[in-house]
């Protein structure tokens, strides 16, 4: 088999690691946060003398040609009570951010395979396909022996919401779950970093 060759180069310096942070618009604790190391990684590496190599030089490279990645990868600030984050795995593919009382519903997909998105290609779906939403995560309504899985939950009667928030939405079939927060908005540029799931 044939090596590949990529563009990428081999090696970056300290002095341009920093300026890509500052271009960026990353404090140096909020580019650890987007590089998933500590924040005296970073100063560290900024403040070599010598060439970085490894992984930090393609994502360098990466963000170099092109910096809206890193502001894609940064959550948009809640601005309703309550938020579902759709994972596969440990992917964010949808924040659905939810004001209940409203009947208002707000997506951001960060996945570009319609597959893996909460909505598919809707990008601006209704309060009612966000219920029907809820619905397709849990079991059905009209399951044998409901009475039975709703006292297993702890859940006193059938909604679709409660279930998830005790199940994560799993089923059997896939790797799909939901995260939900209610009740806390996010203030900083720093907290809205999206990190992999659990973290």
């Amino acid at each position: 088999m044939k090596d590949l060759t990529f563009i990428f180069p081999k090696t970056i310096t300290g002095e341009d690691l920093r300026t890509l942070r500052k271009k960026l618009g990353f404090s140096q604790r909020e580019f650890a946060l987007y590089l998933g190391v500590s924040k005296s990684t970073v100063e560290r590496w900024e403040g070599k003398n010598e060439t970085l190599t490894g992984p930090v030089v393609t994502l360098y490279d990466y963000l170099s040609r092109d910096s809206r990645l890193a502001e894609k990868a940064v959550l948009p600030e809640r601005t309703m009570p309550m938020r579902l984050l759709y994972y596969c795995g440990n992917m964010l593919c949808t924040v659905i951010d939810v004001n209940e009382a409203a009947r208002r519903v707000e997506i951001r997909d960060y996945v570009s395979n319609p597959l893996y998105r909460a909505f598919g290609i809707n990008n601006d779906p209704t309060y009612e396909e966000y219920e029907e939403f809820l619905r397709s995560r849990c079991f059905p309504e009209t399951r044998d022996k409901i009475k039975f899985e709703l006292q297993r939950l702890g859940i006193p009667f059938y909604d679709p919401l409660l279930i998830i928030e005790k199940t994560e939405g799993r089923m059997a079939d896939d790797s799909f779950w939901i995260r939900i927060e209610r009740n806390r908005v996010n203030t900083g540029h720093a907290d809205r970093v999206v990190n992999s799931a659990g973290s």
